[in-house]
């Protein structure tokens, strides 16, 4: 089958420029939804989803042929770089990332070696590479962000709380500002090596940062962001997002970064982020995924309102506030990406 020709009207939201529709992909888009990516998760643990090319991107093009979204978003896990640097991880169904030896002290972090993006992840890139050939519609690359990384590195997986990361962030704060440094400059390193195999954006997920607090982001994580984007915007012209959840509180912060595109979740809207907090980079967001679950008629009406919202200010992407769902139906996500570009479109 010939390749279409390219869809950039992702790239074009995320610098505000003019788009034929708005452009839509959803987090989280490649995954148990699907009876196709069950069926090939049978054969194969997360990891070697992962490290086999071919599967990889399979699995990453499956809904974009499917559903028809606007963009497609690699097929990994923001631990995939954690692992070749000496992280003992493991992603177990039904809990995440599950880390066995976690940082307690700062000679744990000496343990931890530089990433080679080319000698570490070979197989990242080749995937990159290969749905380069494959996609006519954007890839995007993406990284944890440090704040993130620490928490599952610190509490040895997911928390309710972030209680042992926060703890660590205040009693030992000379350690936390040296894995927040080994950090970013892993993540940049990675999102480079994705930009220079092929991938046209990059996101970073901040998905746990909305548990800190204004000041305490403003003192030990902002400072760290603002080095990654400035290195990325220096390095590269792709454009750049970043996301978290429950993070509304931060978005001002976010606003000062060299950061293209914002990710919102369900929490705030797209009128409060643009006329009460004065935003206005690009937006991303912002269904409940919860409301997929819902009838058609409360899935349109508000998947209406989002559009409506995000129209009023070049650059909106519409995207989910957080992950699907399993229990998703594949014929809602293609009956509401069909709606977005008709209805965007249209208005």
């Amino acid at each position: 089958m010939a390749k279409q020709p390219f869809n950039d009207n992702f790239l074009r939201a995320c610098r505000q420029e003019a788009v034929d529709h708005t452009p839509v992909w959803y987090m989280r888009q490649a995954g148990r939804y699907q009876p196709e990516y069950r069926k090939i998760r049978e054969k194969y643990t997360f990891f070697e989803m992962n490290e086999i090319p071919e599967v990889c991107a399979e699995v990453t093009r499956l809904p974009v042929e499917q559903l028809g979204v606007d963009a497609a978003i690699l097929f990994a896990d923001i631990m995939t770089p954690l692992k070749p640097i000496g992280v003992d991880v493991d992603i177990k169904s039904g809990i995440g990332p599950v880390i066995a030896n976690p940082i307690r002290h700062v000679e744990d972090i000496s343990q931890l070696r530089e990433l080679e993006p080319e000698k570490d992840v070979p197989y990242i890139l080749e995937s990159v590479k290969m749905l380069e050939q494959q996609l006519s519609v954007p890839l995007i690359g993406f990284a944890g962000a440090p704040f993130t990384l620490a928490s599952y590195m610190i509490e040895g997986g997911p928390s309710k709380n972030y209680h042992l990361t926060k703890a660590f962030m205040y009693a030992q704060p000379e350690a936390w500002n040296v894995l927040m440094d080994k950090l970013a400059t892993l993540t940049v390193t990675y999102l480079k090596a994705q930009i220079a195999a092929g991938a046209k954006a990059v996101q970073i997920f901040d998905s746990w940062v909305g548990a800190l607090n204004q000041p305490d982001y403003r003192r030990y994580v902002a400072p760290i962001m603002h080095r990654i984007f400035g290195e990325l915007k220096e390095a590269t012209d792709v454009p750049t997002i970043y996301f978290g959840v429950g993070a509304g509180h931060l978005l001002t912060e976010w606003n000062r970064l060299q950061v293209d595109v914002l990710g919102l979740d369900w929490r705030v809207t797209i009128h409060t982020a643009r006329e009460e907090l004065g935003i206005q980079k690009s937006l991303q967001g912002n269904l409940d995924p919860s409301l997929l679950l819902g009838p058609w008629e409360m899935i349109e009406a508000q998947a209406k309102e989002i559009l409506d919202q995000g129209a009023k200010v070049p650059g909106h992407i519409f995207n989910l506030g957080h992950g699907t769902y399993p229990d998703i139906k594949v014929e809602t996500l293609q009956r509401l990406t069909a709606f977005i570009h008709e209805y965007s479109q249209q208005n």
